[in-house]
């Protein structure tokens, strides 16, 4: 290390931004997570004797991924190295290995391996890895946004631990953003500077679990707050507020979160909850998610979890598709939301998904038989030779356009696949069904 590389770390130490300053150090300081970090788990018990095993810690940002990773570091008497993978290379990773192999040598010391945001190593190289975590060259500490379950190679997923970070509640936030005003040797200790509790309410609730957004929020909020006559600052809600001019959410189009909410929006559509279908649109649409994938699954949904309980569910559904797709964004969030409200209040029924699935599980693996001459294709030259068609009934010359006749063939001629429920439209099939004796 030269007189610049000390320097440079002076200055960064003192000119960090707040939410680096006030990283815990060790793992006493460390809010929340408690159940990964409450001291009858795992993980506390394995810091506090210096025990570590290979990790992957995996969460949204914010909620203390990196600072775990630097409480080991600050904890254990293993080596500590770290890079990010966003920068790092094979030769990064290379020499990372190499200083491993030869601390061991030297004096038996195992090697902490730090990797942030591990999920953008491709698979190369987190396979490049795999041998020196097998064998114990380093102890792999992953860190990620992504489910590393799609991201990260199984073969170190087998290896490591997988640990859930959540994001932090109200309290929790509270906690940091009041440690950080009353700390004198790393927050704003040394300022006069007060907060009012709705404004420390509303930093906790904007910030969505983050506390990075909300510590940089409160930096903010000190930076660029006029002192009073007395030298103080005061932050209300009103200077909160204007720090965080959008709420932050965890949402990536491409990620877990994404797959999460979508869910939750399909299965509240299913449960016929209006107000949380419109409330997991609301926080697509706010997130930038795509409308027309948000229109595809609301069609979905009308024909799997509605269908003929409600025919004219699919027809809506369709409909909103092809308008958002033509009018877009900000209108579009209105035509969304009339068709997922009514495909979520129409009666529901999941009989022609059950319908088609047992069909195709019989033409799978049941016989399937032929097809009954009379329904075959007569109009080619030939076919009333051939016998196609000589025989069939057709319908509309019978009472009620209706005659019994069998149409499935003989190998599958009294199966049932589709069973109309009680609900909706489909009591009014179930009638018919009944009276024309089809069940």
């Amino acid at each position: 290390m030269d007189l610049f590389d000390t320097t440079r770390k002076e200055i960064l130490a003192r000119e960090a931004p707040l939410a680096n300053r006030m990283r815990p150090k060790t793992i006493e300081d460390v809010v929340g997570q408690e159940h990964i970090l409450g001291k009858d788990k795992l993980l506390y018990r394995s810091i506090k004797a210096d025990r570590i095993s290979s990790l992957i810690f995996y969460g949204p940002p914010g909620t203390g991924k990196t600072t775990l990773a630097q409480v080991i570091a600050n904890t254990t008497k293993a080596d500590f190295r770290e890079m990010n993978a966003t920068c790092a290379g094979k030769k990064d990773m290379e020499d990372a290995v190499k200083h491993a192999q030869d601390i061991l040598g030297m004096n038996g010391r195992r090697t902490i391996l730090f990797i942030d945001e591990i999920h953008r190593f491709n698979k190369g190289q987190q396979d490049y890895l795999l041998p020196f975590v097998e064998n114990g060259t380093i102890i792999l500490i992953g860190a990620t946004t992504e489910n590393p379950y799609f991201e990260v190679n199984r073969a170190l997923i087998s290896r490591s631990m997988v640990l859930e970070l959540k994001p932090l509640d109200r309290e929790d936030i509270i906690t940091i953003l009041k440690h950080a005003i009353s700390d004198a040797d790393n927050g704003l200790g040394k300022e006069k500077i007060s907060i009012d509790d709705d404004a420390l309410v509303f930093l906790a609730d904007m910030c969505n679990g983050d506390a990075r957004s909300a510590l940089n929020a409160l930096e903010i909020a000190f930076l660029t707050t006029d002192r009073d006559a007395d030298g103080s600052i005061h932050i209300d809600v009103d200077v909160a507020s204007s720090c965080i001019q959008k709420r932050i959410l965890g949402y990536d189009k491409d990620g877990d979160n994404h797959y999460d909410t979508i869910s939750a929006f399909i299965k509240s559509m299913r449960g016929s909850d209006p107000d949380a279908t419109v409330y997991y649109l609301a926080r697509m649409l706010y997130a930038g998610e795509d409308v027309k994938f948000i229109a595809r699954r609301i069609m979905i949904c009308a024909s799997e979890d509605v269908s003929n309980a409600d025919p004219q569910a699919i027809i809506i559904a369709t409909a909103a598709s092809q308008a958002v797709e033509r009018i877009g964004m900000p209108e579009a969030r209105i035509i969304l939301a009339q068709a997922a409200i009514y495909v979520a209040c129409a009666p529901k029924s999941n009989s022609s998904i059950t319908a088609i699935d047992a069909a195709m599980n019989s033409v799978k693996n049941e016989p399937m038989g032929q097809i009954p001459p009379y329904l075959k294709d007569a109009h080619y030259s030939g076919a009333k030779e051939l016998g196609r068609g000589l025989t069939y009934k057709y319908p509309h010359n019978y009472p009620d356009h209706y005659v019994e006749q069998q149409y499935l063939p003989d190998a599958v001629k009294d199966r049932k696949f589709y069973e109309p429920s009680d609900s909706g439209y489909e009591k009014s099939i179930k009638r018919l069904f009944e009276r024309i004796g089809k069940r």
